[in-house]
């Protein structure tokens, strides 16, 4: 068996990487990462961060980035199977057995880095020749500077078919072949895989050269306009982000990553000075270059065309990220203007046109409510079901529990509000004289419901959040069923506050919500207390604020019995899983810290108390 990418991976995942950097390090917490003094070169400023959760080590001062193998091997001197063997020990796993054939592929793999780094020279030198006057100039028309060109490794594929073999006679047919430079016909007729074309090098996170992307200048029947390396023993272009050497220090330090759709794109961003973008090579993005995208940034920023292609590559992208959603791990997606690459809005509008785009990315549930929303026409009852399906088969696809449960509510509420709009208020006819008495609502609200209502709104709960939200679904029943599912998990969460939920639902099917005043003592039905100061409950606060009030009170009242029923969970299993029960513990409870400051900072925004003669009542008290 070969020490694999994947075993690899599992162990940096069992080792926790500031405990091991801090035996030789002094660190200290910074944010959700820790920092110190970098121990590969002398400064008295801490420039040296780790972070743990993905997994890597950076000096913005000397540039040392690496993870715990390379700790080992830069920091300690072990050798690379020394360090293997001694994080092996510590994570308690087993280190695979040589395999004599993975090492032989091993050494293949860096005699055709000898290959690839040789034929960029080649390329190269072919630019700067009288031959590549032609792609000296469709470069000058592009606008790239010659230090862009230099930087990103310009070069010209002479269009012979035999060009390679005369330039880089060290190397076999059988080596250029496997670096995947040369091709041959099914005569068994060997011929250059890139002819007449820009060359561009595609190097991998260490900036080797491991393949290369052409672009034809002149439009030919039949032939590709860009062409890359086929997949190699080096090249996996599912596993490979274009620029991703130089865009992984740049969005360290503007905290951003940008992903473009073709390296073109990344080249015209970088010649406009924005540096931290990459590229697929001709596929749609894939896990594992999503999972090197997340190891940069929590947010990386995708950038699509405004067409419906663009559209169409968004919600590609969104299909395979779903699965692999975790806390603070999510997309951004900006579309730009309909027939504009980022080329063409900046040669139009500017760097700083692009840079505002950028600015003001939609969030990934934003793009996939739209997205379905505008898909097809909704007209009709059942065309309204169909979106509904169709985003809960997205929300299904989400692995993790919690921001399953969370995008469920939100595009469920999305969706209520979209296909239950409130109704207007029924006009009532002009009246002179003594009002009316108000008509009777319809009959049939049980003894019972009534009475676990009364309890609840007379203060028969202690707890005041409690009391207030069941007073303001009362007062606008129409929001019942907007909530229905945050109220059935609470009901779940927290069995004593079923009844009173229950009352609430048979409220939502008996009551008519389109009435002005729905619930008053004069309807046979309770009232709420005045002594409920919340400013969804003030009658001076209008009908669209009191319901987005109450919405948040909703919603801060499922959130914490939620994240203490998932604390629970987490604590059970410690024993089974220590460090990740540990972690996940840690992770529950500052989301339960933040639950508590926005309660805390909900109760700061009630409504004036009214004037009941008593000023002993806490301002702040949630229960």
């Amino acid at each position: 068996m070969a020490i694999t990418p994947q075993w690899k991976d599992e162990l940096r995942a069992r080792i926790t990487l500031s405990s091991l950097v801090q035996r030789s390090v002094k660190l200290t917490r910074a944010g959700r990462e820790w920092k110190g003094c970098c121990p590969f070169h002398d400064e008295k400023t801490p420039s040296f961060y780790v972070n743990d959760q993905k997994q890597f080590y950076h000096c913005f001062g000397c540039g040392a980035h690496g993870d715990a193998i390379s700790w080992m091997v830069d920091q300690q001197g072990l050798q690379f199977m020394d360090a293997i063997k001694e994080l092996a020990a510590m994570a308690g796993m087993e280190v695979p057995a040589p395999d004599p054939q993975m090492a032989k592929r091993a050494e293949q793999r860096a005699s055709l880095i000898d290959v690839t780094e040789a034929a960029q020279r080649f390329f190269v030198e072919s630019l700067a020749a009288p031959g590549g006057r032609v792609a000296r100039d469709y470069l000058q028309r592009r606008g790239f500077s010659p230090a862009i060109c230099r930087e990103f490794g310009f070069g010209w594929a002479p269009d012979e078919r035999q060009a390679l073999p005369k330039a880089l006679a060290q190397f076999s047919d059988e080596m250029l072949e496997g670096a995947g430079m040369r091709a041959h016909t099914e005569q068994g007729e060997r011929y250059d895989r890139f002819r007449g074309r820009v060359m561009l090098p595609i190097q991998d996170a260490r900036g080797r050269v491991i393949a290369f992307g052409g672009r034809i200048l002149d439009k030919r029947d039949g032939i590709a306009k860009y062409l890359n390396s086929p997949d190699t023993e080096l090249f996996d272009k599912g596993r490979t982000l274009y620029n991703l050497h130089r865009a992984a220090p740049a969005a360290r330090q503007s905290g951003r990553v940008v992903v473009v759709e073709g390296y073109m794109d990344v080249i015209a961003l970088a010649n406009a000075g924005i540096a931290d973008a990459v590229a697929p090579l001709g596929t749609a993005l894939t896990e594992m270059q999503l999972e090197l995208l997340w190891r940069m940034v929590e947010v990386p920023v995708l950038c699509f065309d405004g067409d419906a292609a663009g559209q169409r590559a968004a919600m590609r992208a969104i299909a395979r990220a779903l699965p692999l959603l975790a806390p603070m791990r999510s997309l951004a997606i900006v579309r730009l203007p309909a027939g504009l690459d980022p080329d063409d809005l900046i040669k139009t509008r500017g760097k700083a046109a692009m840079e505002r785009i950028l600015e003001k990315p939609a969030s990934l549930i934003d793009t996939l409510w739209e997205f379905e929303r505008d898909a097809q026409p909704l007209s009709t009852p059942e065309a309204k079901a169909g979106l509904k399906a169709r985003l809960m088969a997205h929300v299904d696809t989400i692995a993790d529990p919690e921001i399953k449960a969370l995008y469920r509510r939100e595009l469920s509420d999305r969706f209520s509000a979209f296909a239950y709009p409130p109704r207007p208020p029924r006009s009532a006819p002009m009246q002179r004289g003594p009002r009316r008495a108000a008509a009777p609502a319809p009959a049939g609200l049980s003894d019972d419901a009534r009475a676990r209502l009364s309890a609840v709104m007379s203060g028969g709960q202690r707890q005041e959040l409690f009391q207030a939200v069941i007073v303001g679904l009362a007062r606008f029943p129409r929001e019942i069923r907007r909530h229905a599912e945050a109220l059935s998990r609470l009901a779940s969460y927290d069995p004593k506050s079923a009844p009173a939920i229950e009352s609430l639902f048979e409220l939502a099917e008996r009551l008519d919500s389109r009435a002005p005043t729905a619930i008053c003592e004069s309807l046979g039905h309770p009232a709420p207390p005045a002594d409920i100061r919340y400013a969804f409950l003030d009658e001076g606060t209008s009908t669209g604020d009191a319901c987005e009030e109450l919405a948040e009170a909703v919603s801060l009242l499922v959130e914490r019995p939620a994240l203490e029923a998932a604390l629970a969970a987490t604590i059970a299993r410690f024993d089974s899983d220590p460090e990740g029960s540990f972690a996940e513990q840690t992770r529950l409870r500052t989301q339960l810290m933040t639950v508590d400051e926005r309660l805390k900072a909900f109760g700061r925004r009630k409504a004036a108390p009214v004037a009941t003669g008593d000023d002993s009542a806490p301002a702040e008290d949630m229960g």
